[in-house]
């Protein structure tokens, strides 16, 4: 059996010191530290490497726990900050550590596990999960506010010459909820270009990790010298997703992901959803909620101007938090 220590008092430790901790895939890592930078500007990110056989029973504690994440990991929980958040499975492992070693912690996404071995579990509406310690989230939480907006405007100032209305255009993938193929890029693509045609703009297009080979050379083959911006794949350089989002008079994304939707959402443009076909479980369940809210429109061939109020729950999730546990 493993021994740990009590919790030590808030006022033994270091306030402003947060831990943001992830498996480093791209979704979890966002979530976790846009909540950390947040709640501090000291926040560090944390990549986990987790080791078997460990890893295949996370957030379960196998005997010999304190090494998942292997020496380095292990020695810095001997004195983990105030407050530690966690986004993924794994990640739910390495809070729980932290916590018996007297942090306060915070873990995004179902962990699988009653939520009573965490001091706060944040998770999206369409998660089932309930209960007195659980925080209730619209969509993904992320980084995007007006301030991350104005930062991205200045450094993508060539966007803001482009003639208007600017379209950005966020493309996703394949996913166990649905499909994002050619044939649905190439149904969306017709509709972009009958778009600018009758309205005129620019088109700034971009794909995502999960954006599929044969979507991507589409993607190349079709707006490559036409749109104002075309990024495929990381040999096109820096993906410009952010100066895309903050200078975007309208926003079309594929209806596969709640990330990615989200962040558009959090933006003051009228966002609009393009799904080929059905979908299931989470996606599908944000994308209708946003519809209702009338945040976000079906793309069905015109992409007009409306009122939009921001969707910004990272803010709202951070001030819950702070007056749960404290600052």
């Amino acid at each position: 059996m493993i021994t740990y220590v009590e919790r030590a008092s808030a006022s033994d430790r270091d306030p402003g010191h947060v831990w943001a901790v992830s498996d480093g895939r791209a979704g979890n890592a966002r979530q976790a530290g846009a909540l950390a930078h947040w709640l501090s500007p000291r926040a560090e990110e944390l990549q986990l490497t987790p080791r078997a056989p460990w890893r295949w029973a996370s957030p379960h504690q196998l005997p010999g726990a304190r090494l998942a994440f292997g020496h380095e990991f292990a020695a810095r929980l001997s004195t983990p900050p105030a407050l530690v958040i966690g986004c993924g499975r794994q990640a739910a492992l390495a809070t729980r550590l932290a916590g018996a070693r007297g942090a306060r912690t915070v873990q995004i996404l179902d962990p699988r596990m009653p939520p009573r071995h965490w001091d706060l579990v944040v998770v999206p509406e369409h998660d089932m999960l309930r209960g007195e310690n659980v925080l209730v989230a619209r969509g993904s939480l992320h980084p995007v506010d007006d301030a991350w907006l104005a930062r991205a405007r200045a450094a993508y100032p060539q966007f803001g010459a482009l003639p208007g209305p600017r379209i950005a255009v966020l493309l996703g993938g394949d996913s166990r909820h649905g499909r994002f193929d050619v044939a649905a890029f190439a149904a969306l693509a017709d509709r972009l270009d009958a778009c600018v045609a009758h309205d005129g703009g620019s088109l700034l297009l971009t794909g995502s990790r999960r954006t599929s080979p044969a979507v991507r050379a589409a993607l190349r083959a079709r707006y490559a010298g036409r749109a104002a911006c075309v990024w495929a794949e990381a040999r096109d350089g820096e993906n410009p997703y952010a100066g895309m989002l903050a200078w975007a008079d309208r926003i079309v994304c594929s209806a596969d992901s709640v990330n990615m939707l989200s962040e558009a959402c959090a933006t003051r443009a009228p966002v609009f959803v393009f799904a080929p076909g059905p979908l299931d479980g989470a996606p599908q369940q944000f994308v209708d909620s946003m519809i209702a809210d009338r945040r976000v429109r079906r793309f069905e061939g015109a992409l007009p101007a409306f009122d939009v109020v921001p969707l910004r729950e990272t803010a709202r999730v951070a001030a819950e938090v702070r007056a749960r546990l404290g600052d």
